[in-house]
C-alpha cells in the first residue's frame, strides 16, 4: 500500500500540496471541503498557511493519510 502514497508524492511536481488541489493529488478521494472540516477540528496533518491560502507538504500529507485508511475485511 505505501507503494501508492509513494508514487502520488513522486508524480506530483512540487513538495507541497494546496488544499484546493487535494482532489486531484489524491485522485478525488479527499475534498476540499471535507480536508478544512478535519483542519477546523484539529483531526487534520500539519499544515502550511500563507495569509489564506493552506497547503501541506506531500509527504506529511500522505503520511497523514495512510492513517485514515479503512480496512475492509
Amino acid at each position: 500500500m505505501s507503494d501508492i502514497f509513494n508514487e502520488m508524492v513522486e508524480k506530483w511536481p512540487s513538495a507541497i500540496v494546496t488544499r484546493t488541489a487535494l482532489p486531484i493529488f489524491t485522485g478525488g478521494l479527499v475534498a476540499e471541503s471535507y480536508q478544512a472540516n478535519l483542519d477546523s477540528q484539529g483531526q487534520g496533518p500539519e499544515r502550511i498557511k500563507i495569509g489564506r491560502k493552506v497547503a501541506y507538504s506531500t509527504r506529511v500529507y500522505t503520511d497523514w493519510l495512510k492513517t485514515r485508511i479503512e480496512k475492509e475485511g
